[in-house]
């Protein structure tokens, strides 16, 4: 892996990554009349479809991540180098506000802001908890070749099953902080977000450990996103 590929990889595809995100959550909302669900529903399904694609598209140059948790779970493990990780999170944090940015510019929307929407409580944090968990459950676990479309699908069904709608990745944290529409987070909100989300990668790493005890241990994929998603997101 050619580390400067990598991390233009890791920033296209995380800005991509968030315009996704943040852009269908500004159609939806318009779109959408008031229907919240209605709105949620399309936001979801754009981040599956663009999650998919864009794992997909730059697994095979840098392992598509697009996710400092994920990362930091690669070094631990060995699969990405040590000395590496900053500059990984570095370019992720970098194309999730550039992702930002992009999606105001695409909307005629102010393009530097802050959220103001508010995302706090035991709930929302048990529920970024459990959804990065998940994801990083997944991101270990699926079988070779499958991580694109498992990463993409658990995405899709925890932006509905938990209260937070899933972000699990502190890059979508910190690119939606900047966005002041449907999908973002106030920055007061963000670093309780960032530490259940990373609380619940290291639980997932260890549950995988017990798992893998005595046996086998799968494939383990090459490419892991959000948002997201991603989550993922």
């Amino acid at each position: 892996m050619d580390l400067r590929r990598a991390l233009l990889a890791e920033a296209l595809g995380t800005l991509l990554l968030l315009a996704v995100v943040l852009g269908s959550g500004v159609m939806a909302e318009r779109l959408a009349g008031g229907n919240v669900a209605l709105a949620l529903l399309a936001n979801t399904l754009a981040t599956v479809g663009g999650l998919y694609i864009l794992i997909e598209v730059f697994g095979p140059v840098s392992g598509a991540h697009f996710n400092p948790a994920v990362s930091a779970v690669m070094a631990s493990r060995g699969a990405l180098p040590g000395r590496w990780l900053l500059p990984f999170i570095a370019a992720q944090l970098l194309g999730a506000w550039l992702g930002a940015v992009l999606v105001h510019a695409m909307f005629d929307l102010s393009l530097l802001q802050w959220s103001a929407k508010v995302r706090t409580g035991a709930g929302q944090w048990v529920a970024e908890c459990v959804a990065t968990f998940g994801l990083m459950l997944v991101i270990l676990r699926a079988p070779a070749g499958r991580a694109a479309a498992m990463v993409a699908a658990y995405i899709g069904a925890a932006y509905w099953f938990t209260a937070s709608t899933s972000f699990a990745n502190p890059a979508a944290v910190f690119g939606r902080m900047f966005s002041d529409s449907f999908a973002g987070i106030a920055p007061g909100s963000a670093p309780a977000f960032v530490l259940a989300e990373l609380i619940g990668a290291a639980a997932a790493v260890g549950v995988h450990r017990l798992l893998t005890q005595g046996a086998a241990a799968p494939a383990s994929p090459s490419a892991a996103p959000a948002s997201a998603h991603a989550a993922h997101s």
